[in-house]
């Protein structure tokens, strides 16, 4: 296991449920570790959103996702898992999105068994692959970790939306026999389906709490009850920074100032200018000599 990977299974390994907001480039990574939080995720909505302005529907590419993923995980020092998709291809393009994420820094990468290309899992219009697809998919990938690339990994199932509970419990076991580290069904409708989940597959799951999505957003606590390791908010911290931004943009159209900014004291702390200034010191020239 890599070092992150390895912080990450010390977590899972840890008794009560862990929260992960997602962040969708170094700045958000950062805060989030700021705030106190253990663990991040690299949301593919997110990264799309505001990287390429578009949605979530197989557009970005493995390269973008990466290169997005590098800066991300060298920004901060806690684990973060990464949105790998469908893996980009077929079972061989997936091995080679698994070395690149542990190469990038990822403590885990996610494999879904969406078609390519995919779309947001609260989105209409999803379709999943076939069974021997999805499972050659996750054979891959956990191939791909144990042939040296040491990240975890983690199992998607989208077959909820498309071929009722009943198929995603099958799959979801099945990933776990194929050497899935981390289960996660998408979208389920209500909390009886959430703790059939729970119950039904070994190890540990992950909830996805999209404010106004197909699941329901449980506090935390119930979902502890319910038997879930890992609750993660994808698009929390995006649509804060709409809203945030919007309120700014519309106050300065009207030509007044915005309100609720972090103080440009602070944002430079944030981004690193005292330890910069702190170091170009250390370096600077002696002009004694």
């Amino acid at each position: 296991m890599t070092p992150a990977a390895e912080k990450l299974r010390a977590l899972l390994h840890q008794p009560g449920l862990r929260l992960m907001p997602s962040c969708f480039d170094a700045l958000s990574a950062r805060l989030i570790e700021r705030a106190g939080f253990p663990l991040a995720f690299m949301s593919g909505f997110a990264v799309t959103a505001t990287r390429l302005g578009m949605p979530d529907t197989g557009l970005i590419s493995y390269g973008e996702m990466v290169d997005q993923g590098r800066n991300i995980c060298g920004a901060v020092s806690i684990p973060v898992i990464g949105d790998g998709d469908t893996g980009y291809g077929n079972a061989l393009n997936v091995k080679r999105t698994v070395k690149g994420y542990a190469e990038a820094g990822f403590a885990c990468v996610m494999i879904e068994d969406q078609v390519l290309p995919k779309r947001c899992g609260h989105t209409r219009g999803k379709e999943v692959v076939g069974r021997g697809e999805a499972l050659g998919r996750i054979r891959a990938a956990a191939d791909a970790r144990d042939e040296g690339a040491g990240i975890l990994i983690m199992a998607r199932t989208d077959a909820r939306a498309t071929h009722g509970m009943d198929e995603a419990l099958w799959r979801s076991r099945a990933f776990a026999e194929a050497g899935a580290d981390i289960l996660f069904l998408e979208a389920p409708r209500n909390e009886d389906e959430m703790r059939a989940f729970c119950a039904g597959v070994p190890g540990p799951t992950m909830a996805n709490m999209v404010e106004q999505g197909d699941t329901p957003v449980l506090p935390p606590a119930r979902l502890e009850e319910i038997g879930y390791k890992i609750a993660v908010y994808p698009v929390t911290l995006l649509c804060a920074a709409v809203c945030a931004m919007d309120d700014a943009l519309a106050a300065l159209k009207a030509g007044t100032p915005a309100e609720r900014l972090t103080d440009f004291a602070a944002l430079r702390e944030i981004v690193g200018f005292p330890a910069y200034d702190e170091a170009e010191q250390r370096y600077g020239a002696d002009d004694t000599e």
